[in-house]
């Protein structure tokens, strides 16, 4: 039986390239020289720490970091959690940008009850992290693929593992 899974994974190695590119941009700013900024990743985490002078300074520091991570993965931006802004010692903020991997419990559950409600005759189940679906028919799982690609757009997801 024809089956397929929505996954939602990060490639890092591309984030980590426009982390890399950003930090080259924010050390070539000549309104950057000689203050804190800079962004740092933790792949062990999976964390974006953002150090800069300022609050304002932050905003800028992702106004360079988000074109870049989006030229390397598209959406990528999408599934970062920004947290607070936090004051560091004196007149200096930190802000940690969590990368979310995988498929929410609650963005599963969506993601089942939006193909059961479409009335296409395909099973989804949840797998872990994952939303497995399966079919009698290769054209109903592309139907089903184009459904969550139309109604899901704030967060990213991959259609992989497609077996006949």
């Amino acid at each position: 039986m024809p089956s397929f899974d929505i996954t939602s994974e990060a490639d890092l190695v591309a984030l980590k390239n426009a982390v890399d590119v950003a930090g080259r941009h924010i050390g070539n700013r000549y309104d950057f020289k000689g203050t804190s900024a800079r962004a740092e990743l933790n792949e062990k985490d999976k964390t974006i720490t953002l150090h800069g002078d300022s609050e304002f300074q932050l905003s800028q520091i992702k106004d360079i970091l988000f074109p870049e991570m989006e030229k390397k993965e598209r959406e990528s931006t999408k599934r970062l959690d920004h947290g607070p802004v936090q004051s560091v010692g004196g007149n200096k903020s930190k802000q940690e940008l969590k990368i979310k991997v995988g498929i929410e419990q609650e963005l599963a559950k969506q993601i089942v009850k939006l193909i059961k409600d479409s009335k296409i005759k395909v099973q989804a189940s949840i797998q872990g992290d994952a939303v497995r679906v399966t079919g009698a028919k290769r054209d109903l799982l592309q139907e089903a693929i184009a459904l969550v690609k139309k109604s899901i757009t704030d967060f990213p997801l991959q259609y992989g593992n497609f077996r006949d």
